[in-house]
């Protein structure tokens, strides 16, 4: 077979896992409002792509300042534990082993999601820029817009939510979940502490780079306390060049990002978390990371090593064959075919994506894309 190593087992943290192919975070705004709260509809979503290795959630507000874009899911109310309970038990039926990711998007917000209409809340009042959030304007209607400007944190605002985090993974554990990643990528709330582009802070969460990461490694210490080391993952976003300023991420190219995320790995390293994941650039011609960083990743991490953005089997062959990666996320092609290693282990077609019924709306283009009938194709 072309991709036999992509469908052998591999272990995450105390886990086996049945393969290497994982369906990364994608946020499919598909709650039940009001209250952001996990359905049926999610349940069976994410049964439907239970072949998968690993399942990571789609982006889980921590608390509700977290949130920045329209009926994404949160962790924060017994109402929202109850919605992914069913989740969790609809994937563990079907054999899977599934993480949420737990997310707070900092300036990357809106007042009409806040309590009472405040400022989003950000390392430092700068607004953020190249990027849009999705608001709702009317029941069942969303439209993008301009984020609102942020206020700084105060030094203990940053310790309460280290909470937030550390409450929203005992949670996730109660709902019924194997573990929970923490976001760190994509210019939301960790990644603004680590960027200098975006954290100018004076105290001991800003300046050195030492500093910058002290939100995360706090969050990390507060989470592993909860749950434990080995159900803890990070992901990140590390990017090293663009020739089109508009997909710059979220303005957070960091000037040395081999030693920013580097630093960062190491870290981690000396929690014994289960894995580190690694979003690539994804759009049309852009750059695959520097191997050389790849290296450094896999000889200072001693985890699992997840890579997504934009991957190929063959791809994720040739990093698993060099030793890079070990499991890897394949994001549009899982949306539009639940049975995408099948598919890929057979050389059967796949489906194409609906990209109008990515963000908000029904079981269309969500639940009703079909698995492959050999007989009918």
């Amino acid at each position: 077979m072309k991709f036999d190593s992509l469908f052998t087992e591999t272990r995450l943290g105390s886990h086996k896992l049945r393969n290497r192919f994982v369906l990364p975070p994608l946020t499919r705004s598909r709650t039940t409002q009001p209250g952001n709260i996990p359905n049926d509809m999610m349940a069976e979503y994410y049964a439907q792509r239970a072949d998968a290795g690993f399942i990571i959630t789609e982006a889980t507000q921590v608390e509700p300042r977290a949130q920045g874009y329209a009926w994404t899911p949160g962790l924060h109310t017994e109402m929202q534990v109850e919605g992914w309970k069913k989740v969790t038990q609809a994937v563990h039926e079907k054999g899977g082993t599934i993480f949420a990711q737990l997310w707070h998007v900092g300036r990357v917000s809106h007042t009409s999601f806040q309590p009472n209409g405040e400022a989003p809340i950000a390392p430092s009042a700068v607004k953020a820029d190249a990027v849009k959030v999705f608001i709702e304007t009317a029941p069942g209607e969303g439209a993008l817009a301009e984020p609102s400007e942020p206020r700084a944190l105060t030094t203990g605002e940053v310790t309460e939510i280290v909470q937030h985090f550390a409450t929203a993974a005992k949670n996730a554990i109660r709902a019924g979940f194997d573990g929970v990643e923490i976001h760190g990528a994509n210019g939301y709330l960790v990644n603004q502490f680590l960027s200098d582009k975006t954290n100018f802070r004076d105290d001991q969460y800003g300046g050195s780079l030492e500093n910058r990461l002290r939100f995360l490694k706090e969050i990390i210490e507060a989470v592993s306390a909860e749950i434990g080391s080995q159900r803890i993952g990070v992901r990140f976003a590390p990017l090293f060049e663009s020739t089109d300023e508009d997909r710059i991420y979220l303005g957070l190219v960091e000037d040395d990002p081999h030693h920013t995320y580097l630093s960062a790995v190491k870290m981690l390293e000396k929690f014994n978390i289960a894995y580190i994941s690694i979003a690539e650039a994804d759009w049309d011609n852009a750059p695959d990371l520097p191997e050389a960083f790849c290296r450094d990743l896999r000889d200072h991490f001693s985890g699992t090593i997840m890579y997504a953005g934009k991957y190929t089997p063959e791809k994720a062959k040739r990093m698993l064959d060099a030793g890079l990666g070990d499991i890897f996320g394949f994001g549009r092609k899982y949306i539009a075919n639940p049975d995408l290693p099948e598919r890929i282990k057979n050389d059967w077609p796949l489906n194409p994506v609906d990209a109008p019924s990515l963000f908000g709306g029904s079981q269309k283009g969500y639940t009703d894309y079909p698995f492959y009938n050999e007989s009918n194709a």
